[in-house]
């Protein structure tokens, strides 16, 4: 019997194993990376679906781009997205799919207090098995920026309190002092209302007069009920919390009513789709509507290309403006320019650079210390952004805005209100 050396057989086999060893890892290699996916659960439906859609075109906008250079580290990022309507359980329902279906690296670019206030313990439950965050939602409100759910969220925006803070502290120098509030009758209103009370009371004030009104109220309703509650004390200006469609229809009420005082806006009321709604009035009517409006904004005005940021989401939303999602299309125009979807544009651009510090090789690090690690981050702004242990809300800046020749720009000078 011929001798077989063990050689002679272990030398093909080693053979064999080599190349099918590098045929897969080559094969491993040639597949793209995971995508990096967010959850967002937003209003693309119901008289609200302009926050939700313009919020989410903004942020497509910026990821687009990212996309297009390769993604962040290799990994494109994809935004899964479902409507809530602006309802609480729909958004509960989402937020449980987002996390046990599709798996999501977090949330992102929620919209709205009543939604994002009953998904915190939500959040806060998955957090047992799991760290698990909550990005950058499209509200000021306080539960989230406050115990036991601060530690899940990390917001970009400032709050309703420094918005309402603001607007309280103007008119009062300004001699306006006697303050009546109209407001959504649900948690975002009452966050609001909140902010108003204790900004008054800091002035030994108080509010005169106050309004509700139910959520969903559209362009349609009458507000009248409201107009005469408030006028009735004879107040210098009004505070509205509320959304865009619903504060449309109480401001034409109230001009109708002869009540021409300031009416003041926040930043979640959509400034754009208000504007649109009064502005059609106007032409339709003759009358003036859009006159003695002042709104806060988290961001800048879109329209100070002395901004990086500024000039960069401009470009983009000129050259290539990103579609609102088919399936939320239909009787819905995009708008070229908005407070909203520059703070969308502005939510993934951070999200993006902590994506980066988190995805960097070859020290990779958890989603919670890639965002600790934004300390004074220049985003093209005209302040930096930070985050720390104790600080998770990164941009603290708000903005005053009122309407001038059809559109909304910058109020330098509150002096012309003075009573």
């Amino acid at each position: 019997m011929k001798k077989i050396h063990v050689k002679h057989i272990l030398f093909p086999a080693i053979l064999i194993i080599f190349y099918l060893t590098t045929t897969v890892y080559a094969q491993k290699s040639a597949l793209p990376n995971k995508p990096i996916l967010l959850g967002m659960s937003a209003a693309f439906t119901g008289h609200s679906k302009g926050l939700g859609i313009e919020l989410f075109r903004g942020s497509q906008a910026y990821f687009n781009q990212v996309n297009a250079n390769g993604g962040i580290n290799g990994h494109k990022v994809v935004i899964r997205y479902y409507d809530d309507g602006y309802n609480p359980l729909p958004a509960i329902r989402n937020t449980i799919n987002l996390i046990e279906r599709d798996n999501v690296l977090c949330m992102f670019n929620y919209v709205g207090t009543p939604t994002v206030t009953r998904v915190l313990p939500v959040i806060k439950h998955f957090n047992t098995d799991k760290p698990l965050y909550l990005f950058f939602p499209f509200t000021g409100a306080q539960p989230q920026r406050e115990y036991p759910y601060k530690k899940y969220v990390f917001n970009l925006r400032a709050s309703y309190r420094q918005e309402t803070w603001g607007l309280v502290h103007n008119l009062f120098m300004i001699g306006r002092r006697r303050i009546a509030v109209l407001y959504q009758a649900d948690a975002y209103g009452r966050s609001g209302w909140e902010g108003i009370r204790k900004a008054l009371t800091e002035k030994n004030l108080r509010i005169v007069a106050e309004a509700t009104y139910r959520r969903g109220t559209d362009f349609k309703s009458s507000m009248e009920e409201q107009v005469k509650i408030l006028a009735a004390t004879q107040p210098d200006a009004i505070i509205s919390i509320g959304t865009y469609e619903a504060c449309a229809a109480f401001i034409r009420d109230a001009r109708d009513a002869g009540l021409n005082i300031p009416i003041c806006n926040l930043s979640f009321v959509g400034s754009e789709n208000m504007l649109h709604l009064l502005n059609g009035l106007e032409k339709s009517t003759g009358k003036k509507y859009t006159e003695n409006l002042i709104n806060t904004q988290a961001v800048p005005t879109y329209e100070d290309t002395s901004l990086a940021a500024v000039r960069d989401y401009r470009k983009v939303m000129s050259e290539n403006p990103p579609a609102p999602p088919e399936e939320f299309a239909k009787d819905y125009n995009p708008l070229k320019f908005s407070f909203i979807s520059f703070e969308g544009y502005l939510n993934a651009k951070v999200m993006s650079i902590i994506l980066e510090r988190m995805t960097e090789s070859p020290k990779k690090t958890s989603l919670y210390s890639a965002t600790l690690s934004i300390k004074d981050l220049d985003i093209g702004l005209d302040a930096p952004i930070s985050f720390s242990r104790g600080k998770h809300q990164g941009f603290d800046k708000v903005y005053y805005t009122t309407v001038s020749e059809g559109q909304f720009v910058p109020l330098t000078n509150w002096n012309r209100w003075n009573k």
